[in-house]
């Protein structure tokens, strides 16, 4: 099981090392409370973003991980040692050390709610750690190097490419490496990193803002509010409430973001970085800033095709003729020149992960992956030709504020404060773009669904890049708006919004970090460590896995391969259908016919030619068999001639490997 202690030492790696990249490259950049605050993500989104293709040519070990990390922090010694080539008066403003320390104790809420609770012999999980079956992409690196493999699906004879945005888990899996922990304790340091370099970004954002140190804790007070469905429940009672408003499906603030998917988390704080860095590179043309910018696109899209790539596209069409319009007329061809080298670098770097996109969108079907369609608030208590008409208000009118109940009005209240008030020109630029990619956000939120899996997951991530300006905004305005009425209007209004909010955020607790929810298969969890090191034995490092993708499915609120995701440190050759969903290049037909496959062999009603499918079609090369498996007493492995006896524990579990 994942260890806190080891954990700890992957986000202390994290925090010691990016950050020092970052702050080195942002102070010849940025103001200094600004380099401050970006330094943990421009120093992941360069570093990352750099040595990615440099170990798809020379390869990834931990040696070579630790010797370019060692280089890179003698190479940050230079400009550190050398005045900042900002120029800045407000050499004191700073971010106080009191709002980091309160801001890494939040990013732990996200990091927690990841590690295994346990009592007794008992052993479970919280439901956010559902997403984080992802960590396989972590492991399949750290064991087989880049380009990864597909670690959830395996054709015969195939190596099986993965056509996902994976940097993130990239970078952790450079943390695992380097301090030799598992994937799943990776992922969570990788976790607490991104929501503290995430919160760390705003707070650098709000102080410069508002002049006001006070800023920093009203972002992390604003971040780590709930929402008010608690609230909302508790007052009308959910049965009587679920047939005027639809349930949540994960359109939910920053902590929550955080908790479940930090990949996209840390692709919003890029993209607002990149929105940040235009801003400056519009009134001062430098070529570090044109790289700076061009890295940090790049890490955003290889993060999330959907935050990193199309909610930012959409951004940057909408702030091009506010940034063309505040450039200096005689710069302005430099300006375009400046943009024109980082789009072809962008281009460049990011081609392979746009064109496995691409490929994988054809593959599970074709057609449009996105389409228009409304956000849907009301439920059945309304006629269907109503519903239609009242969601598209609603959105705006219900959604957002039962949501985003301490940031939305407080943050749109501060937008239009901040657009009315005399501030320096380029404080003023950089509100005005930032607002462009937080609209984008919210517009995209609204209108567009992707199709490509059973969730919107373009619409419930589109909308963190505006999730993170609004609390920015309005932690800005509540610290430092000269008006002192529309100040009182703000903090009055966010004020509201966290007090309403405090029963959800009580209740995420509860359920993330206390979890006291023991599932039926609890014990069964705690026992399969020694499970999955005895298949370790039989399975080489490439070699893949099958066993029962629905076995322990009751410790995720959807059926997902969670203990081999976490745990068995080997690929699968069909992790299951919630799996197969991002990751394997199957049409919905095929995805079911190949799932149902599986299911019918570890439910013992396998044909021998099912069998023979999994060893020759899909390069099962072990296969694990579990008493909770209803084959277990109807075996189908036994007498067949495909798969031999390797090794059986009475009662625990019996190992097949695939006949030569």
């Amino acid at each position: 099981m994942a260890s806190p202690d080891n954990a700890l030492v992957c986000a202390l790696i994290a925090t010691a090392f990016w950050p020092l990249l970052g702050y080195a490259l942002g102070r010849q950049l940025l103001p200094p409370v600004l380099a401050t605050g970006a330094a943990p993500v421009i120093g992941w989104a360069v570093h990352s973003a750099v040595t990615l293709p440099f170990y798809l040519l020379f390869g990834f070990s931990p040696f070579l991980v630790a010797g370019i990390g060692a280089v890179c922090v003698l190479v940050a010694g230079f400009p550190l040692s050398h005045p900042s080539s900002v120029g800045d008066t407000e050499t004191a403003l700073t971010i106080p050390l009191g709002a980091f320390a309160v801001a890494a104790v939040v990013a732990v809420i996200p990091a927690a709610t990841i590690l295994p609770k346990s009592s007794g012999d008992a052993v479970w999980l919280a439901d956010g750690t559902f997403d984080h079956a992802k960590s396989a992409i972590i492991d399949a690196m750290t064991r087989l190097g880049l380009p990864p493999v597909n670690p959830v699906f395996g054709e015969a004879g195939t190596r099986g490419h993965l056509a996902y945005y994976y940097l993130w888990h990239f970078s952790a899996a450079e943390l695992a490496l380097v301090a030799s922990m598992s994937g799943w304790e990776a992922d969570i340091g990788l976790t607490w990193f991104t929501a503290f370099a995430s919160l760390s970004l705003m707070m650098g954002l709000a102080v410069w803002l508002s002049k006001r140190a006070t800023a920093a804790i009203w972002v992390v007070t604003l971040a780590a509010a709930g929402s008010l469905w608690a609230t909302l429940h508790w007052i009308f009672h959910a049965k009587s409430l679920a047939p005027v408003l639809l349930p949540p499906i994960g359109m939910a603030g920053w902590l929550f973001q955080a908790t479940w998917v930090p990949q996209h988390l840390m692709a919003a704080s890029c993209v607002t970085t990149v929105m940040l860095l235009l801003s400056r590179y519009a009134l001062r043309q430098t070529f570090a800033l044109v790289a700076t910018i061009a890295l940090l696109i790049i890490a955003g899209f290889e993060s999330s095709a959907f935050v990193g790539g199309v909610t930012f596209a959409f951004a940057g069409l909408i702030a091009a003729p506010i940034l063309f319009a505040e450039a200096d007329p005689k710069q302005r061809l430099r300006f375009f020149g400046g943009l024109a080298i980082a789009a072809l670098l962008v281009v460049g770097l990011i081609a392979p992960f746009l064109r496995d996109q691409v490929g994988a969108v054809h593959a599970r079907g074709g057609g449009n992956p996105f389409i228009a369609e409304p956000y849907r608030v009301f439920g059945e208590q309304f006629p269907v030709w109503l519903r239609r008409v009242l969601d598209v208000p609603g959105y705006w009118l219900v959604i957002l504020p039962v949501e985003l109940p301490a940031a939305f009005i407080a943050g749109i209240i501060a937008l239009a404060a901040a657009l009315r008030s005399a501030m320096p020109r380029d404080q003023k630029l950089a509100i005005k773009v930032l607002a462009c990619l937080a609209g984008a956000g919210l517009i995209i939120s609204w209108l567009l669904v992707s199709t490509l899996g059973d969730n919107n997951d373009l619409g419930l991530r589109a909308i963190v890049p505006a999730e993170i300006f609004l609390i920015v905004i309005a932690a800005a305005a509540a610290a430092g708006l000269p008006n002192v009425p529309r100040r009182a209007a703000i903090v009055a209004t966010a004020f509201a919004g966290l007090t309403l909010s405090v029963p959800d955020f009580i209740q995420t607790i509860h359920d993330n970090i206390l979890s006291p929810r023991q599932p039926p298969d609890a014990k069964v969890f705690a026992q399969t460590p020694d499970l999955w090191a005895a298949a370790r034995r039989h399975a080489a490092p490439a070699a893949r896995i099958a066993n029962n993708p629905l076995f322990l499915k009751d410790l995720t609120p959807w059926p997902v391969n969670i203990s081999w995701a976490l745990l068995s440190n080997r690929s699968s050759c069909f992790a299951g259908r919630e799996m197969a969903i991002p990751f394997a290049p199957l049409s919905p037909e095929l995805r079911s016919q190949v799932d149902a496959e599986f299911v019918r062999v570890f439910e013992g009603k396998g044909t021998p030619s099912d069998v023979q499918d999994l060893a020759t079609k899909f390069g099962c090369d072990v296969v694990v068999l579990v008493p909770q498996d209803e084959a277990w007493d109807q075996d189908p492995f036994a007498a067949g001639p495909d798969y031999r006896l390797a090794e059986a524990r009475d009662g625990r579990w019996r190992i097949y490997v695939r006949r030569k």
